[in-house]
């Protein structure tokens, strides 16, 4: 079983895989993808619009008061964290690169709250650079699957790029993490529906 195997069979079964996060810019998507830790996307959705009414951009969110911040997205979870990187990732844009976000990894990945993860969200998504989003869906699928036995993102980031033309990088992320939240679940998932059942070795399962 190859990666780019995997890949067709999902491209084929969710040909709408998408960013499932709602957003207008990069600067949200980042926020919103901040947001996401420890969070699913129906729950940011239903925050960032009144957010990002408050601070569409950048300069707006530079200038938050952070209280009101935390008021907006504390269902999100961990809200006072959130919101403590969310202003100076803001403040960062607007003192570093005029406010417009920056457009390399390793840039993004110096911004307060931006790992990995989110950078490649950003780059991926916005701007149309290809990127792996290693999530919790994306590694318990590789797991599951037996490309990897790691349960380290970045080990597992760097594991998959060269197994897969790098121009299916974004869009092998999308298909892996709407499989994982409707068919290969964590707790209970649907071999029975699954189009990689019958190449799949079920580790974990």
């Amino acid at each position: 079983m190859t990666v780019p195997v995997i890949n067709a069979r999902l491209a084929a079964e969710h040909p709408d895989a998408h960013c499932e996060l709602n957003y207008d810019t990069p600067f949200q998507l980042a926020v919103a993808t901040i947001l996401s830790a420890q969070c699913t996307d129906v729950r940011v959705n239903k925050v960032t619009p009144g957010l990002f009414a408050a601070y569409p951009d950048a300069a707006a969110m530079a200038g938050a008061d952070i209280h009101h911040v935390e008021d907006l997205i504390r269902s999100t979870g961990f809200f006072r964290n959130k919101a403590k990187n969310i202003v100076a990732m803001a403040n960062t844009v607007m003192e570093e690169y005029g406010g417009e976000m920056p457009r390399t990894l390793d840039e993004l990945v110096a911004l307060p709250g931006v790992g990995r993860k989110t950078a490649n969200v950003i780059l991926g998504n916005a701007f149309g650079v290809p990127g792996l989003t290693v999530d919790t869906h994306f590694l318990r699928l590789m797991r599951r699957l037996g490309i990897t036995t790691s349960t380290n993102a970045v080990t597992v980031e760097k594991q998959v790029m060269p197994l897969l033309d790098p121009a299916e990088w974004t869009m092998f992320s999308h298909r892996l993490i709407f499989h994982g939240r409707r068919v290969c679940t964590a707790r209970s998932p649907h071999c029975e529906e699954c189009v990689l059942a019958d190449i799949c070795p079920k580790v974990g399962v």
